[in-house]
């Protein structure tokens, strides 16, 4: 029997023995299964910088675990690597304890918590609340680095569990999301659901001829003022990566200059990768 996915805006009709456009999940039966539950591809103990947030408890580290599976089909993907390898291939299986326990284990070296991170960890929501739930009861720190395109409902059963949010917005224009199999809107109405709850930082990574216009960064600036003007902002330098090898990285005065226009409306607007 065909099923339908909710996790996310695509609301995949996923017929028996399939899988849904984020590779993983999949109709088993008629049920629509987490198939990345527990399953992961990459653990590093980071700096909290490196996700990137700013201004949340800065200096520290923290443990930073990824698995496999994207909704979105992003050409300049940083993590393609692991966002995009086949299904529950390089992958091990971790339970949400002894993640927690890992967790606990280096909080003797500055971790303060757990990051869902490098592929899009929503789509395996399940491990996410799971872990998290435990990651609290510790004592410690979730953070989620997201794309932020999974369902409301879904963002409001881990949100009580959540400290902090890095999100990425991609663009203002609705066709540059259209081109990574994306929807704006589901991002705006999760950067507000997740703004109201946590700590949450944005990040715009600037694509030449894709989203540098001056007059979008304006508009983006001004619409995230709204929610907060204290909410921080990464401009992010490309640089040529997975499909987008024929690319130029991004003009370091361009980002610069669109960094100024952001801090015409936002307090706190960071420049990264120059």
């Amino acid at each position: 029997m065909k099923s339908v996915c909710d996790v996310c805006f695509h609301h995949c009709s996923i017929q028996p023995g399939q899988w849904g456009v984020c590779r993983a999940r999949k109709n088993e039966e008629g049920s629509i299964i987490c198939k990345n539950y527990g399953r992961i591809s990459s653990l590093a103990l980071d700096p909290i910088e490196k996700k990137p947030l700013k201004r949340f408890y800065p200096k520290s580290m923290i443990l930073s675990v990824g698995s496999f599976g994207c909704n979105l089909r992003c050409p300049f993907c940083q993590n393609h690597e692991i966002s995009m390898i086949r299904p529950e291939v390089g992958s091990f299986y971790l339970s949400p304890q002894e993640l927690t326990q890992k967790a606990l284990n280096y909080k003797k070296v500055g971790n303060i918590g757990v990051a869902f991170t490098y592929n899009e960890p929503l789509v395996g929501w399940e491990y996410v609340l799971d872990t998290a739930k435990l990651v609290q009861q510790a004592g410690m720190k979730n953070v989620v680095v997201t794309n932020g395109t999974i369902s409301p409902v879904i963002l409001e059963k881990i949100l009580p569990f959540i400290d902090a949010m890095n999100i990425d917005l991609k663009g203002f224009r609705d066709e540059i999301y259209q081109k990574f199999s994306g929807n704006l809107e589901a991002v705006k109405t999760f950067i507000m659901q997740a703004a109201s709850t946590c700590h949450i930082e944005l990040t715009t990574l600037i694509v030449p001829g894709e989203n540098d216009e001056l007059y979008d960064m304006e508009e983006q600036s001004r619409w995230i003022a709204s929610i907060d003007k204290n909410i921080p902002l990464h401009i992010t330098r490309f640089f040529p990566q997975y499909h987008m090898l024929d690319k130029d990285a991004t003009d370091v005065e361009q980002i610069h200059r669109l960094a100024q226009i952001a801090r015409t409306y936002l307090n706190y607007v960071f420049v990264g990768n120059c």
